[in-house]
C-alpha cells in the first residue's frame, strides 16, 4: 500500500510540475499578480475618461488583452503608443503570460506622458518604451514577435506589415486598429493585401465602431 501511495504521489507531483512549466500564466508569485491586478484595475478606472490623443477605447483594450491571454503570447510590439492606453492593456496581459512589450511613439510629449502612466499603473517592468520613428525602427527590430498591434499612421499599415511579417512567429497575430475607416486608402490597401495572403487568416473584430483586424500566421509561406 505504501509503495502504491508513493507512486501516486510522484505521479501527481509530476503532473503539477508540468502544468506550471507549460503554462507560464500560472504565476510563481500569486500574491504579486493579485496586487498588480488591483493596481492596474484602479488605475484604469480612475483614468477611464482621460484617454484622448488617439488612444484605443476600453473595449478595444480588452480585445487585445483577451487575445494575448487566450494564445499565451509573450513577445509583443505596439506601434503607436500615444499616451499608453493600448500598451497598458497589452502589458497587463503579458504580466500574466511572462512576456514583455516593445512600444514605439514618435511624439515626445505623448511618450513622456505614457512613461508616467506606465509607472502609475505598475507596469513599467513589462514595457520597453521607445521614442522613435516607427518607419525606421520596425526595420531594425530583431524580433521574433508573436503579437503585433499597429495603431500609427494608417497609410503605412501595409509597410509595417511587410517589414514585420518575417519576424512574426507562426501562430502569432498582427492586429491593426481603426480598420473600419472606409475613407482611408491606407486601410483599404492594407486589408486587401493581408486578405490575399494564403498563409494568414484575417478577421475583423467589430465589437467597437473602430474595428480591429486580426491576421494570424498559419505558416511561413
Amino acid at each position: 500500500m505504501k509503495k502504491k501511495f508513493n507512486i501516486a504521489f510522484i505521479f501527481i507531483s509530476f503532473i503539477l510540475f508540468l502544468s506550471i512549466s507549460i503554462n507560464p500564466a500560472i504565476s510563481k508569485e500569486p500574491g504579486k499578480n493579485k496586487n498588480l491586478d488591483e493596481k492596474v484595475g484602479k488605475f484604469l478606472e480612475s483614468h477611464r475618461d482621460q484617454w484622448v490623443d488617439w488612444n484605443v477605447s476600453e473595449v478595444d483594450g480588452k480585445v487585445l488583452y483577451d487575445l494575448i491571454i487566450r494564445n499565451n503570447y509573450t513577445k509583443a510590439l505596439d506601434i503607436g503608443t500615444s499616451t499608453g492606453h493600448s500598451a497598458i492593456w497589452i502589458a497587463w496581459a503579458l504580466s500574466k503570460t511572462g512576456g514583455k512589450l516593445i512600444t514605439i511613439e514618435i511624439h515626445e510629449g505623448r511618450y513622456k506622458k505614457a512613461l508616467v502612466n506606465f509607472k502609475e499603473a505598475g507596469l513599467s517592468e513589462y514595457i520597453d518604451a521607445r521614442l522613435a520613428d516607427a518607419h525606421e525602427l520596425v526595420k531594425e527590430l530583431e524580433g521574433p514577435f508573436d503579437f503585433i498591434f499597429s495603431d500609427a499612421d494608417k497609410e503605412w499599415y501595409k509597410n509595417y506589415f511587410v517589414a514585420l511579417e518575417p519576424k512574426l512567429e507562426v501562430g502569432g497575430c498582427f492586429t491593426a486598429h481603426n480598420v473600419t475607416w472606409k475613407s482611408s486608402r491606407g486601410i483599404k490597401e492594407f486589408l486587401d493585401y493581408v486578405l490575399s495572403l494564403p498563409n494568414f487568416e484575417t478577421k475583423i473584430d467589430r465589437s467597437s465602431q473602430q474595428g480591429i483586424s486580426i491576421s494570424c500566421k498559419k505558416a511561413e509561406k
